[in-house]
């Protein structure tokens, strides 16, 4: 059993790895699109924030896909053959995003990994073995994520376009407008993300103190500390910024946008933990779920606990995926869509990241890519319709149209040849 463990440990890797390469461009490709990071320095920050992002959050979405796609009390007398269809699943991921990602399309590793599970349990034990109700539930989730985000998307970027970049005195109008960007960023991935992050503080502060703090207090605190540091950092940068573009002689950037730049950075960091957070429970779930079989002799049939290694592994891989073969996927979304500004990338990330990380508190496996793109057409659509690159979307869409019946049917396929050369 360990040399089974150790295969299925290295094809959870390689999903992972495909999955970095593929998805993880999602949180930086806006970012390198509109020259507000190199191209090495976007691998360098996605790599530590999906590292710590999935390490953190990434036992909810796990648990989903481990325990609610597949009905597993129906595998409860045959638990060897759910380990062989999570098997099936990590192979025919793995190969559908490494398809994908090799030609540059952004798929949804959420609808590779879901449509796997359905094929092989349909395939083992019929139709009634997928759990239809959670299928449906997600599937409102990968329809609603693009609306959603690119409803954000454009509501941010219109409030800044009319109120900033569309005034005559744009440096004005964005030093009285940066207390509020700076809230909002900090705000949406504080209210998300900081209580969990700092409920290992506020039970020491009682433990130690005998006060019964509410648990969003230390979250406050900390997130408007940050958000007053955040202002007054920005209002020096951008007067120094200011100060050299009116005595240059030679062009630099626009102070406002390269200021923008600064704030889209912070937002492309939050889109890469929020994707961790996600995006990892696609490639550790059926590992976790054969673990959970090896040590019990069960199949699970409600939450499970995911052990830190197997996060640990699904993060390596992700980053190792993302270093190595990222650079096709971050070139479609961050320059094929539309041309983007540090300004609009910063709306499109910001929304991504809100919509991600509702999502990832929610245990619902959403896809980035799905987010993303929502983001980036929401923002086109304010700009300018004739700026959006439709021959670009409609192979995006294409792409996203068949992951699941080619997941299904690639897991369905190689179920069949298994059972039939091991049962």
């Amino acid at each position: 059993m360990l040399i089974t463990l150790l295969f299925v440990a290295l094809l959870a890797f390689y999903v992972a790895w495909n999955l970095g390469a593929n998805d993880v461009a999602n949180a930086m490709g806006t970012s390198v699109g509109s020259k507000a990071v190199t191209l090495k320095q976007a691998l360098i920050i996605a790599g530590v924030l999906e590292f710590t992002g999935a390490v953190l959050f990434g036992h909810e979405v796990t648990e989903t896909l481990a325990t609610k796609i597949a009905n597993p009390a129906l595998f409860a007398a045959t638990p060897q053959i759910f380990v062989v269809g999570m098997v099936t699943v990590l192979i025919s991921c793995g190969v559908w995003l490494q398809i994908a990602t090799s030609r540059g399309l952004p798929v949804s590793s959420s609808h590779a990994v879901v449509g796997a599970i359905a094929g092989f349990s349909w395939v083992a034990l019929g139709v009634n073995a997928i759990d239809w109700s959670s299928i449906g539930l997600i599937t409102i989730g990968w329809i609603l994520t693009p609306l959603i985000s690119g409803a954000i998307a454009a509501l941010f970027y219109s409030q800044i376009k009319h109120w900033i970049l569309d005034q005559p005195n744009q440096v004005v109008q964005l030093q009285e407008w940066i207390p509020w960007l700076s809230t909002l960023l900090l705000g949406v991935f504080g209210v998300i993300v900081l209580p969990s992050l700092t409920e290992p503080l506020t039970n020491f502060v009682i433990e130690q103190t005998g006060f019964n703090i509410p648990t969003y207090d230390i979250p406050l605190l900390t997130g408007a500390v940050a958000a007053v540091g955040l202002t007054i950092i920005s209002w020096r940068q951008l007067q120094k910024t200011e100060e050299v573009f009116l005595t240059s002689q030679s062009p630099i950037p626009n102070p406002v946008e390269k200021l923008f730049a600064r704030f889209q950075l912070l937002s492309a960091c939050f889109v890469a933990f929020a994707h961790g957070s996600n995006d990892v429970g696609n490639a550790i779930a059926p590992l976790a779920a054969i673990v959970y079989i090896n040590r019990t002799g069960s199949v699970p049939t409600d939450g499970i606990t995911i052990p830190l290694w197997i996060l640990i592994l699904g993060g390596a891989g992700i980053v190792g995926g993302l270093a190595v073969w990222g650079k096709k996927v971050i070139a479609t979304i961050g320059e094929n869509i539309i041309t983007l500004q540090p300004s609009s990338g910063f709306c499109a990330e910001l929304a991504t990241a809100t919509t991600i990380l509702i999502a990832s508190r929610l245990g619902l496996p959403v896809s980035t890519s799905h987010a993303l793109v929502g983001g980036v057409v929401g923002i086109g659509l304010v700009q300018n319709l004739s700026s959006i690159k439709f021959q670009t979307l409609k192979g995006i869409a294409a792409a996203w149209l068949i992951t699941i019946p080619v997941s299904a049917a690639l897991s369905a396929a190689i179920f069949t040849i298994a059972r039939i050369l091991f049962f």
